[in-house]
């Protein structure tokens, strides 16, 4: 199928959401099983111990503790506001963040950090000058502390929709930022799969839904999963690439297939290395990451490294480490989700 297809479904009661993009599964949320906090949740925390050696601070929420990556001006028995930043790794306390995200579809409301600003991919002057006028407005008697951030999705939108949206994320950061006293307790819900999808994925303008019983099954989601729990990717040229993660990284072996030509190697690579950002993200693989690329004359390699620094520019969190000496490619990831299989499977940590 031609064009983009934002897909709802439900998977033993819980929501899941899969973008299609020319018949090819680009993006994907699955809501964990049982009660798992959600990132994007806030929370009022309070702090406990410093972790020595690792630059941060645990801090204790309503139920077990999270972990804040900040010691500066952080002293125990302080009350915090804090956001959780992805899920919990088995064992592991929950990610944290004091720098506080009110996001929704049209408006990202950005505390102790002032300023109004207008997505880059907005190229039009007078419908710019128009969104600087609406945010100026919106935000006119806010808490100085408040920042506005208006997102691309603005641009094909009605000002009354927006407006109503800034104000309600106003509303909702203000209302937040005042209730600091008292214990460890839930503040906001964290987004769950259907709302990720209607926030961060949809286009009204070319976009198509399907939100249906059997949508996975219907616009071939189901298909797509299936082929994401197995090891093995089909490239284009012909050759695959294994991604098998281990406890300590992720392991991806490329091969070319039947094709011997001297060219082959490199036409696999390049096929892995365009790749590669879409199956760690809809895997839920992340940290350190190995790529064994097919064999292939070292003055090529600078080719590759265009490809994957081309190829990972969109994407969170990753650093290119580069090439070993044993000819291996190494990069680290974010862990930004739970691996898929266990979503999947509904285990949880």
């Amino acid at each position: 199928m031609i064009g983009r297809v934002l897909v709802l479904d439900d998977l033993g009661g819980r929501q899941v959401a899969a973008l299609m993009v020319d018949g090819r599964l680009e993006e994907l949320a699955v809501d964990p099983a049982g009660d798992a906090v959600l990132p994007g949740a806030i929370f009022r925390a309070v702090a406990d111990r410093p972790v020595k050696g690792q630059g941060g601070i645990f801090v204790k929420l309503p139920q077990g503790s999270g972990f804040l990556r900040q010691i500066s001006g952080v002293a125990p028995g302080q009350r915090l506001l804090v956001q959780v930043t992805g899920p919990a790794e088995t064992g592991k306390a929950l990610p944290v963040t004091t720098r506080l995200l009110f996001k929704s579809r049209f408006a990202i409301i950005t505390p102790d950090a002032p300023g109004l600003n207008i997505s880059r991919q907005i190229k039009d002057d007078a419908l710019r000058a128009d969104l600087q006028a609406l945010a100026e407005a919106g935000m006119a008697g806010a808490d100085p502390r408040l920042g506005l951030i208006l997102r691309s999705s603005c641009a094909n939108t009605e000002s009354e929709a927006i407006a109503e949206d800034v104000a309600a994320m106003r509303d909702l950061a203000e209302a937040v930022l005042a209730d600091i006293t008292g214990g460890p307790e839930l503040l906001v819900d964290g987004a769950g799969a259907h709302d990720v999808a209607f926030r961060d994925w949809l286009d009204p303008a070319v976009d198509e839904a399907d939100t249906d019983p059997g949508s996975f099954d219907r616009q071939g989601v189901t298909d797509a999963l299936a082929t994401l729990t197995t090891p093995r990717v089909a490239l284009e040229s012909g050759g695959h690439m294994m991604i098998e993660p281990t406890r300590a990284l992720v392991a991806v072996d490329v091969n070319t297939g039947p094709d011997t030509s001297p060219a082959a190697s490199l036409k696999a690579n390049i096929d892995a290395a365009r790749d590669l950002p879409r199956q760690l993200r809809l895997r839920g693989l992340g940290g350190q990451v190995v790529v064994d690329f097919a064999p292939m004359p070292k003055r090529d390699r600078h080719i590759l490294d265009q490809v994957l620094k081309s190829a990972f520019k969109a994407e969170g969190e990753t650093n290119l480490a580069g090439w070993t000496t044993l000819g291996l490619y190494e990069l680290t990831r974010k862990r930004d989700r739970l691996p898929l299989v266990d979503l999947l499977a509904g285990n949880t940590p």
